[in-house]
């Protein structure tokens, strides 16, 4: 099984950089990411996701993980103080993991309008950052959780500022916390 993952996650990060490279480009044009790195967040992900469900296997279905350049973040809900400290304990001892950003809240499990208004929220946010050439969307991971939206990536003090004022200015926002790291 743990092969069969592995190779999912290498098809899928080849595919993702195939579509550059057919077109004159090269994989810096999708993500500043190496290809390594790329799998080796999926990996996390998936990582992070399967031994949270094994600690807490009837409360996990609010915790998102997310993963950008071996940097986690964790969203959603728990019901109490002790398990939102104990899945950041669970994930860093991950293999490869450089850092656990934990966001998520101790409150009752959000409902489906919810969820629905923070996929439209992501949209939103990603729709303007492709209208704006100053940010490099595809180098940029959006996370909406409760109106608060998560930005990830590797990306220039000046890219990061754009990308933030989108995200500060677009409807529905409550509030914008940046993770990004920055390559100048």
């Amino acid at each position: 099984m743990k092969k069969l993952i592995q190779i999912a996650l290498i098809g899928m990060a080849l595919s993702q950089f195939q579509g550059c490279a057919t077109e004159g480009g090269d994989s810096k044009d999708i993500d500043r990411r190496t290809a390594g790195t790329y799998v080796s967040d999926q990996e996390i992900e998936l990582r992070a996701t399967n031994i949270l469900y094994e600690a807490f296997p009837n409360k996990t279905g609010s915790i998102s993980t997310t993963s950008y350049n071996r940097q986690v973040l964790l969203t959603g809900q728990v019901p109490d103080e002790n398990m939102r400290s104990r899945a950041t304990e669970i994930v860093k001892k991950l293999p490869d993991v450089r850092t656990v950003f934990n966001e998520l809240t101790v409150s009752g499990v959000t409902s489906i309008t919810s969820d629905f208004n923070d996929m439209s929220i992501t949209t939103k946010v990603k729709s303007r950052m492709m209208g704006d050439d100053k940010v490099p969307v595809t180098k940029i991971k959006v996370v909406t959780e409760a109106g608060i939206v998560y930005l990830m990536g590797l990306v220039t003090h000046g890219e990061a500022t754009a990308a933030t004022e989108i995200a500060r200015t677009t409807s529905g926002v409550t509030k914008v916390v940046t993770l990004f790291e920055y390559i100048d």
